[in-house]
């Protein structure tokens, strides 16, 4: 049954004697539950004047009643702003209106309240946070709603059961919301004294300061992210962020590092519970809206992520593979020429001459597929009687005596009868050297040096290579061979 403004100022003077009304104007509420206004008297006193449009409302009200009832003066005179007190009520049928005294302060928009600053924001956090330090002994006194954490998350659970049997839910959501309550760190959380309805609407401010908060009407013990909720839905993040610190620094350790996590897990379940409201009350019209704001955020969410509710991410799910999908080729630059593939019964008998042990050489994998094999290593073949020589070392005859035996850096090649073989490089570890003809020796010298290096045309000094015996080079090949090469 909605009220006209004339009809609620008459019903006001009904429940307050001696009220004259000298003005009307409506004030926001929750249109869906109650009709209000706004009663100015002769004397300048404001009166606020709520109506029940139906009797779950009307039982709103009523708990409103026991809660203000239940705070004592010391804990009125405790918080940093007022309560509004009932001045008088009038029963017609099942239903009873109530009148409220005159509060200071005005009430703003959200995006005028947003607009007040950072100023406001932090009042805000430090009135929150007086909220949720009240005793939960005036809870018990009223006879008001207590939930344990868990008894919170478990009551969002069977919501979301309820919500997801409409088949009207978005599956993403759907998701979203099932993960976020079986995060189990999520709900660790200690239970305190909560408006329940916090918004904009029940906020009085007065030079950018809250001055009173009205709206009493799901005081209860919960969970206190349900009164950031509003905030989450800030499109000015700073200013939520804000009345957030602000509020951390009044509770100090009692504050919850989760609170705007799960307050944006109730900003949006909240859309969920109104469309299951709607579908009870049977209102098509509000079902049609709860539905289009769910896409709505559905399609938010999927574009742009959405605001973090869990403390464990969800999983992402895999892109699936094509079926029947051809294996992509490797790059040129990635493809390998490989050699020595054997078979894996060759492989056995081949592999003992590489074994220095378990530590040295660990088994492979069994597999009855072919195998890939470590090349043997073998003497290089013999080199041409003129090698090819670096450019920075020219073709040194060897018949021009030497007046020094400093050594060369680098590997050098040396020429003419009895020339040292030349450097092979070892890709796997120093060069090393291959070992020089006997027949070079000359008088019997053991270190393996000829007694006089030689001297090419240009002047330059060369020097023999040593012969002591080193690890022989690989084989020259155009191909990459994969070796698995063992330290003598």
């Amino acid at each position: 049954m909605k009220r006209s403004p004339m009809e609620l100022a008459a019903i006001a003077t009904a429940a307050v004697p001696g009220l004259a009304p000298t003005g009307v104007a409506s004030l926001p509420d929750d249109g869906n539950d109650f009709d209000s206004v706004l009663i100015v008297d002769a004397a300048k006193n404001r009166w606020r004047v709520r109506s029940p449009r139906h009797e779950e409302a009307s039982m709103r009200l009523e708990s409103e009643l026991a809660a203000l009832r239940a705070f004592s003066a010391g804990i009125r005179a405790s918080l940093p702003f007022q309560l509004p007190s009932v001045a008088g009520t009038v029963r017609q049928g099942p239903l009873r209106t109530f009148v409220y005294n005159h509060l200071p302060g005005k009430q703003f928009s959200l995006e005028d309240l947003v607009s007040q600053g950072s100023r406001c924001a932090r009042d805000l956090g430090a009135v929150m946070a007086a909220i949720h330090s009240m005793p939960a002994s005036a809870i018990d006194r009223a006879d008001l709603p207590s939930y344990t954490a868990e008894q919170v998350r478990q009551r969002r659970l069977n919501e979301l059961d309820a919500a997801a049997t409409t088949g009207m839910i978005p599956s993403r959501l759907l998701r979203r919301w099932e993960h976020a309550l079986e995060d189990v760190a999520l709900w660790r959380f200690n239970a305190t004294v909560i408006h329940g309805d916090l918004h904009e609407d029940q906020l009085l401010v007065q030079d950018a300061k809250v001055v009173a908060v009205t709206g009493w009407t799901d005081l209860q013990v919960g969970d206190p992210a349900d009164d950031f909720a509003w905030l989450a839905a800030v499109h000015e993040q700073s200013f939520a962020e804000a009345a957030f610190e602000s509020y951390v620094a009044v509770r100090g350790d009692r504050a919850d590092p989760h609170i705007m996590r799960r307050a944006a897990l109730a900003a949006e379940f909240a859309l969920a519970q109104w469309l299951v409201k709607a579908i009870a009350g049977g209102d098509a019209e509000r079902i049609a809206e709860a539905k289009v704001m769910l896409e709505e955020l559905d399609h938010d969410i999927a574009e742009y992520g959405g605001q973090p509710i869990s403390v464990v991410e969800p999983p992402r799910a895999a892109r699936p593979e094509p079926a029947n999908a051809p294996p992509e080729p490797l790059p040129s630059a990635e493809r390998v020429t490989v050699t020595g593939i054997e078979t894996a019964d060759a492989a056995a008998s081949d592999s003992a001459t590489f074994d220095d042990g378990p530590a040295a050489n660990p088994a492979e994998p069994e597999t009855s597929a072919i195998r890939i094999l470590p090349s043997p290593v073998s003497a290089a073949p013999a080199p041409p009687a003129s090698p090819p020589v670096p450019a920075a070392a020219p073709v040194q005859p060897a018949s021009v005596p030497v007046a020094s035996r400093e050594p060369v850096p680098g590997p050098v090649a040396a020429t003419g009868p009895g020339a040292s073989a030349p450097v092979a490089a070892n890709s796997d570890g120093p060069k090393a050297p291959v070992a020089a003809d006997p027949s070079d020796r000359k008088d019997g010298k053991e270190d393996g040096r000829k007694e006089h290096p030689d001297r090419d045309a240009a002047g330059t000094d060369t020097e023999d290579v040593p012969a002591s015996g080193g690890p022989a080079a690989e084989p020259e090949t155009s191909a990459i061979p994969i070796q698995k090469l063992k330290k003598q």
